[in-house]
């Protein structure tokens, strides 16, 4: 089968699965339905690995990080003159705790260092997997930050309503 046809299955059965995840309410559904449904095509075994055209994953890039930055505005740099000290604090424990855990991953499961200090960086299942490219190891990169933010996207919006005061449970009570 020629590559733009499985690409385009790919692009086909990540863009269905990231549909139909908007029906669940779950944050950021159609970025985890796309997720799952390339990588259940893939998986499958049914088609061929899926070669992006030169470039692409860079237009891509480029357009996520636009979209993330034309969400910063005045109102947000407002926000960080009260957000700095934990933006800083949360991004060096962050760091602090990737290159333990990648170290460990490392060194007790046998995990090439590289992999495992990428895998375990703070950071997005794109960004990463591009840094990891560049050092000849997307995949696997890619592989391990997929596997962490579908983890998040499923858990984490319920651990929040369960944890704070609009939630379910109020544990300051």
């Amino acid at each position: 089968m020629p590559s733009f046809v499985t690409l385009l299955i790919y692009i086909l059965g990540g863009a269905a699965l990231g549909s139909l995840m908007l029906l669940t309410g779950i944050p950021a559904a159609p970025l985890l339905g796309a997720i799952l449904g390339a990588g259940f095509l893939s998986i499958s075994g049914q088609f061929d690995v899926a070669v992006w055209p030169p470039g692409t994953k860079t237009i891509l890039g480029i357009g996520i990080g636009t979209v993330i930055g034309t969400g910063i505005n005045r109102d947000t740099l407002g926000e960080l003159q009260l957000l700095w000290k934990p933006a800083l604090l949360i991004t060096f424990s962050l760091l602090i705790t990737g290159i333990l855990v990648g170290l460990l991953i490392s060194r007790f499961l046998g995990v090439d260092r590289t992999v495992a200090l990428l895998g375990a960086a703070p950071g997005g299942t794109i960004g990463m997997s591009l840094v990891g490219a560049e050092f000849g190891v997307g995949a696997a990169v890619a592989a391990l930050h997929a596997v962490r933010l579908i983890t998040v996207l499923l858990l984490i919006p319920a651990i929040v309503n369960l944890l704070t005061p609009g939630g379910s449970i109020d544990l300051t009570k």
